[in-house]
């Protein structure tokens, strides 16, 4: 049979022990301090708060305006990717980037006969410098942030109705979207797992709008139309991800 003094001294030994895993569960992670970097990747949702100029074309003269005619931008899926620098406990700069997502244009107004007009893809990485609310010992830590992304794109494709229409039926039809830089508008909040993994969610904004040429060629080659619009695309961007530091 064990001792009076053993027993005391298991029983100490046992409450001592509760307490240290309850303060070990209980302490907040330090993940999110001066000097450290965390790389995100999760799931970017876009979606675009859409309007469209009318088709116009331009060449051969006369011009001519499509009444009634627009296009409309679906909202798009991809992989999001972000490395995050922290340079002081509350201040971090953040490169924001992602396999380009596709995009779908589809036909409104008159155009909505026509269906899909066209596809293409977005790159748009951006720079963001943000500000962290709270203490870095604490679990949830909320930022706003502002910043600046380039935008271009790439696979541009029309449909064969918007092509039979620039060109009459009788050849093919390309597209240039122009480049442009915009301002970024952020906010979201980070929860810290453990010292090294957090999950974060965060919504941007960005005021965006693109003029598009459409190039209509016959079947030597030669180019026999020229038709313009403006889209805007203003999208708001979800990033649910996960971090890590290292």
């Amino acid at each position: 049979m064990s001792s009076p003094s053993s027993m005391s001294r298991f029983a100490a030994f046992s409450t001592l022990s509760a307490f240290s895993a309850l303060a070990m569960l209980a302490s907040p992670a330090s993940a999110q301090t001066a000097g450290s970097n965390v790389f995100n990747v999760g799931w970017f949702h876009l979606y675009t708060d859409d309007s469209s100029q009318p088709l116009t074309r331009t060449s051969p003269p006369p011009s001519f305006t499509y009444a009634g005619s627009g296009s409309s931008v679906g909202s798009a899926d991809t992989l999001g990717i972000a490395y995050t620098r922290y340079l002081t406990d509350h201040f971090s700069l953040t490169l924001d980037a992602g396999v380009p997502p596709k995009f779908k244009l589809d036909g409104s107004g008159t155009l909505a006969p026509l269906g899909r007009l066209g596809t293409a893809k977005q790159w748009s990485p951006a720079i963001v410098a943000k500000w962290h609310f709270g203490e870095p010992t604490q679990k949830w830590r909320p930022y706003v942030g502002v910043g600046v992304t380039h935008v271009w794109y790439s696979s541009v494709n029309l449909s064969p109705s918007l092509q039979g229409l620039v060109t009459g039926g009788t050849g093919t039809a390309t597209a240039n979207l122009s480049s442009s830089w915009a301002p970024v508008a952020n906010v979201g909040v980070n929860y810290s797992l453990n010292e090294k993994w957090s999950i974060g969610f965060s919504l941007s904004y960005i005021p965006l709008d693109t003029d598009a040429e459409i190039i209509g060629r016959n079947a030597a080659g030669t180019v026999i139309s020229r038709h313009n619009t403006n889209l805007t695309l203003d999208p708001y961007v979800g990033f649910l991800s996960i971090g890590y530091r290292f």
